[in-house]
């Protein structure tokens, strides 16, 4: 289980970003955070991550203080974190980058297993390098199924429909859905996209620094598709794809 507890975070020229933030994260889950543009939601995760420092509380995972330690660390303590724009790496290739990321050799029927799971026929893509041949929604699955190989406590993805084409973005709804049917950890999605939103467990609003809702979706989705004339709310239809 995570818990973030009155956590703080500030720009170095001293702008309040978030503003004494607790949150319990249950484990076995698919929580999505969202909210408005500005409002904290990748700092937030960024924090949990380890990419950045809190100014102030802290974060336990199953009951530990990992506040103070780097994103190395917290990686071998089971955090994954995918970002909005994942990084290409000229020379390296998927079967490499999968093997790099599961920490060691992967049998080959297994890595094949992984990459199908996402979409990606195995014998195409295990020996390409992943660099600006791959398309977005290529790329995105490929960091999805390095996620998979790392069989993290807690996978973060920032926005993972960012950059990608509709057909790429309907598959990445079925490969989460399918996610969240078979967990074995806990995924936390950064989104505004009302699709994802719906296959939540829970959600979890994050606006002016601070949590301003969380429940199950059936609780908390109407009351953000109902706002659409406040401009604090995250949901207004018209974001949605």
């Amino acid at each position: 289980m995570l818990e973030l507890k009155n956590i703080s975070w500030s720009t170095p020229e001293g702008i309040p970003v978030l503003t004494d933030v607790s949150l319990v994260v249950p484990d076995n889950k698919l929580i999505v955070i969202t909210g408005p543009n500005g409002g904290g939601k990748t700092t937030l995760a960024k924090i949990i991550a380890g990419l950045l420092v809190p100014l102030g509380g802290s974060i336990l995972l199953d009951g530990e203080d990992i506040t103070q330690i780097d994103i190395t660390e917290r990686a071998k303590k089971g955090i994954s974190f995918a970002f909005q724009q994942p990084v290409r790496f000229k020379g390296i290739t998927v079967r490499q980058l999968m093997e790099l990321a599961a920490g060691g050799s992967v049998d080959e029927n297994l890595m094949c297993s992984m990459l199908s799971s996402v979409g990606l026929c195995a014998r195409e893509y295990l020996g390409r390098e992943v660099n600006a041949t791959l398309s977005g929604g290529e790329i995105k699955r490929i960091e999805i199924a390095t996620v998979l190989a790392r069989h993290s406590k807690l996978s973060i993805f920032d926005e993972p429909e960012a950059g990608i084409d509709l057909w790429s973005f309907s598959n990445l709804i079925k490969v989460f859905d399918e996610m969240r049917s078979s967990l074995k950890g806990t995924l936390m999605i950064i989104s505004h996209q009302e699709r994802i939103l719906q296959i939540a467990d829970e959600l979890v609003v994050i606006a002016d620094g601070k949590v301003s809702q969380k429940g199950e979706v059936s609780d908390v989705l109407p009351l953000l598709l109902n706002s659409e004339n406040d401009c604090s709310s995250c949901a207004r239809k018209e974001v949605f794809v």
